[in-house]
């Protein structure tokens, strides 16, 4: 499968107006079903906001992919592309059971790791020690970090979908200058559901994308981001996704050491993410999170242009 710009355009077009158009519709059905996210305790918001604009996002992205592999079938791998949507959708009904009633922790993670095994055994895991059992784990690791971290991330409107339309545009722009155009049409598409939600997720946000939003995204840029593969080596294979996802990976690093050094669990929620530190400085929430949206911006440019060197100097960037 190969694309031109004109085509990638179109696609991010087609996802973007389809999640736009389809996110009022859980509005209202959320509305409708009295399916709310109330404020107190550690939320940040002060009024009920609908609960299933992660609905809308599986939806947008699941028709769209489905209708590529119709009109426009992959020359290959279009079996794998099909089990990790699979996968996908199944974690984003685990996240919706834990947005109308709580999912214990354990089984959430249970069902995530299954599923980055899942990824593992079609051959599509992270290939750095060369060691299997080594590179199955930190598979594993990979997933339930990244997965996670998005689902962390959801603290403040407008925030968790933009880092996520900022981090599958990065992965998108890598993509096509590697000659991975599958790669590349799949984080465009992304690209265009978080976008088109992102309209009604902006401060004050008309929706939130709850669970069943965030752990879906958070499996997808995961995933895509170990697709990406280079001609220079393992560790460049190694070093751009995670420099790639490092703003979420920081912000989820920064609550789990001090949620553990406070006696709690790192799945408690809690105003600790650094958009809650930003706010309490004096920011606004919409500059708040902008901010956090600009570094994402500052480490995409910094992940392209460490994908297009040599080991050494890409190493050397990051650091």
């Amino acid at each position: 499968m190969t694309g031109t710009w004109w085509e990638y355009l179109a696609v991010f077009s087609a996802t973007a107006t389809l999640c736009a158009v389809l996110t009022p519709l859980a509005t209202r059905f959320a509305v409708h079903k009295n399916i709310f996210d109330y404020p107190g305790g550690h939320k940040s918001h002060e009024t009920a906001v609908p609960y299933l604009g992660g609905v809308a996002i599986v939806l947008a992205f699941a028709t769209s992919v489905l209708a590529m592999t119709v009109l426009q079938p992959p020359h290959s791998g279009k079996g794998e592309l099909l089990v990790v949507l699979a996968l996908a959708v199944l974690l984003s009904l685990v996240g919706l059971m834990d947005d109308l009633r709580h999912v214990p922790v354990v089984w959430r993670v249970a069902v995530e790791i299954a599923a980055a095994v899942v990824v593992w055994s079609l051959g599509s895991g992270v290939v750095v020690t060369g060691v299997e059992i080594l590179d199955m784990g930190l598979t594993v690791l990979w997933f339930l970090g990244i997965t996670n971290a998005f689902n962390l991330l959801d603290n403040m409107d407008g925030l968790a979908a933009g880092l996520a339309a900022i981090t599958s545009l990065t992965v998108f722009a890598v993509a096509v200058t590697n000659g991975q155009f599958l790669v590349a049409a799949l984080s465009i598409g992304l690209a265009g559901c978080t976008a088109g939600f992102l309209r009604h997720n902006l401060y004050p946000a008309s929706i939130f994308m709850g669970d069943g939003g965030s752990l879906f995204i958070g499996f997808l840029v995961a995933y895509l981001c170990i697709k990406l593969r280079f001609d220079t080596g393992r560790m460049t294979s190694a070093l751009v996704p995670v420099l790639a996802c490092s703003a979420a990976v920081l912000d989820t690093t920064l609550v789990t050491v001090s949620r553990l050094a406070a006696g709690r669990s790192p799945f408690q929620g809690g105003q600790d993410h650094v958009s809650h530190r930003l706010v309490r400085l004096g920011l606004p929430v919409p500059y708040a999170v902008g901010t956090i949206h600009l570094g994402g911006l500052g480490i995409g440019v910094l992940t392209y242009v460490v994908s297009g060197s040599d080991p050494t100097s890409a190493w050397v960037l990051a650091t």
